[in-house]
């Protein structure tokens, strides 16, 4: 059961596996674009590549979908990046139900948990594997796998590296159920954190912040769907940023370079390097400024 391309990895890993895939869940398709077409999520065109029976029921709660379900008699139910199972559905598999989450619970418990370990500057982070419980994030953990979050990383490159880990943990999780081996241990709830869905709020710089979490907040939205802050009412994505030295009234642009401009924060500044100004494309700086011409002393914000 999946949705999106975070999914693809793990579906494509277990369909050439010696494992069965009865049938694969996802979401209906949905109207997009100016036409209105109807697309297919990510899960359902790699389904679709895989020659295997596709669900795409509207409530997980119906009784017609359930059946479906039981008639199938699964092993067991693997879940990366999905909806929220009820429990007539995640108790249904002889060996129970399995999620793939992107982070080492129990931290970052929730729908974010990658741009959260992004936003609080983590330098580690990974996968678990984990059995369905009625709270959502709180079951027995079954495997856990860590990467490290390099400097350099954003939201782009850490989802891909977490996609591509996840595929070789959710096929060792599924072979230790299979051979009888998993042993799940409980998670300590006293660690937890939450990983809440984010908001444009969230993707909101603030430059009376430091320049660091200035600087995380653009690497956890990078490059889509873009931190973001204002130039004359407008709206301007910031896309890509360096902590430098620097000092002045937050917000207030105190450097400008050929491909750059540095703005004030708390605590340091930060160094603008590439951007998306409102109903436009990226673009490096030195690019912008050709067209959007700044000076020193102005305020974004």
């Amino acid at each position: 059961m999946g949705t999106p391309d975070f999914a693809v990895p793990a579906l494509n890993a277990l369909n050439e596996s010696p494992h069965l895939i009865q049938a694969v869940v996802t979401v209906p398709d949905k109207q997009q674009g100016r036409g209105r077409r109807e697309r297919p999520s990510a899960v359902k065109s790699a389904a679709l590549e895989c020659n295997l029976p596709i669900l795409q029921p509207e409530k997980l709660t119906d009784p017609d979908f359930i059946d479906r379900l039981r008639a199938y008699a699964p092993d067991v139910i693997v879940v990366v990046a999905f909806r929220i199972l009820p429990e007539a559905v995640f108790t249904l598999p002889k060996y129970g139900s399995f999620n793939l989450h992107a982070s080492l619970l129990p931290k970052y418990r929730g729908a974010a948990p990658i741009h959260w370990a992004l936003l609080n500057g983590d330098s580690e982070t990974g996968l678990t594997t984990f059995f369905l419980k009625r709270r959502v994030d709180t079951g027995n953990i079954i495997k856990q796998a860590k990467t490290p979050i390099l400097p350099e990383d954003n939201l782009h490159t850490l989802y891909a590296k977490l996609c591509n880990m996840g595929a070789g943990l959710v096929l060792e999780t599924t072979n230790l159920i299979a051979g009888g081996t998993a042993v799940a241990g409980e998670q300590d709830n006293s660690l937890a954190s939450p990983a809440p869905k984010v908001t444009s709020e969230t993707r909101l710089i603030h430059f009376d912040e430091s320049a660091e979490q200035c600087h995380n907040r653009v690497r956890a939205f990078a490059p889509k769907p873009g931190a973001y802050t204002y130039r004359d009412g407008g709206l301007l994505k910031i896309l890509s940023t360096r902590k430098v030295k620097g000092q002045g009234t937050p917000g207030t642009i105190i450097q400008i370079a050929e491909d750059s401009f540095t703005v004030a924060c708390h605590e340091d500044a930060l160094e603008i390097i590439s951007i998306q100004p409102e109903s436009k494309k990226v673009m490096d700086v030195a690019s912008y400024l050709r067209g959007y011409p700044i000076e020193t002393g102005e305020t974004l914000g």
